[in-house]
């Protein structure tokens, strides 16, 4: 197998000079264990200090569109952050794509190989709406499930909305995705792994398995409600979650 730091290096320059490269997994022999090595090291090279997680392929959509059959995490750094007032730059970006999540922000540590949604919502201090912004380092997002998980789950660019209490039945939650002022596609929160607490659960259970846990303070997107879209110059998303509220951002 290449070096961990070849790979990752690879994945970076990608992103530097803005230019899709081909799946390295298959060919590489590259388990998943192994790609989150890579991953570790990539996320390195974009700044380091990862503040937000990011679940992806929590969806059946998700998995169906990507074919692959399993969820995968990766990590946010502070400059992938849209601010309120910002625009999303695509000029940076090499094939954006969006879609709508919810958000958890936890108020306790959550760890452990047997966490499960009962202990995910008692750490929880709030849910949020949240657009998370794919940029797959790979040409025409094709890759197997180590590739993109080497590839840091596609995450390129996010933002989130104001916290709000958690809804009962959040699985139940509706959400309404628009792009330029046209119905895209709706969704509810049970497209998440039947709940997205369980989601968050899972992603608790993989980092156990690493002898890590999830600290106190945390955001983690729980996964993408509905199948991306693809978004370029001039656009405008918005995505409205029942009882959570609503999110929208316009694309430079």
């Amino acid at each position: 197998m290449s070096d961990i730091a070849e790979l990752a290096g690879r994945l970076h320059k990608a992103v530097q000079s803005r230019t899709a490269t081909a799946p390295f997994a298959e060919e590489l022999g590259l388990s998943v264990d192994d790609a989150y090595q890579v991953q570790d090291a990539f996320v390195d090279l974009l700044g380091g200090k990862a503040v937000v997680a990011k679940l992806g392929l929590t969806s059946l959509a998700k998995q169906q569109q990507m074919k692959v059959d399993e969820p995968l995490y990766g990590w946010l750094t502070p400059a992938m952050r849209i601010g309120d007032t910002e625009d999303l730059d695509t000029s940076q970006l090499i094939q954006p794509r969006v879609e709508p999540e919810i958000a958890f922000l936890t108020n306790d540590e959550l760890g452990g190989g047997d966490c499960q949604a009962a202990e995910v919502l008692a750490a929880t201090a709030g849910v949020m709406p949240a657009i998370d912004v794919l940029d797959s380092r790979f040409t025409g997002y094709k890759f197997t499930l180590a590739d993109v998980t080497a590839d840091n789950a596609s995450g390129a660019r996010f933002r989130v909305g104001e916290p709000r209490p958690v809804p009962a039945q959040l699985r139940l939650t509706g959400c309404v995705f628009e792009v330029n002022g046209h119905l895209a596609v709706t969704a509810a929160g049970a497209a998440v792994m039947d709940d997205p607490a369980r989601a968050v659960a899972w992603f608790v259970r993989k980092l156990d398995q690493r002898g890590r846990t999830l600290p106190a303070g945390s955001i983690v997107l729980a996964g993408a409600l509905t199948a991306a879209v693809g978004v370029g110059s001039g656009d405008h998303v918005r995505a409205l979650f029942d009882r959570i509220g609503e999110i929208e951002l316009s694309v430079g």
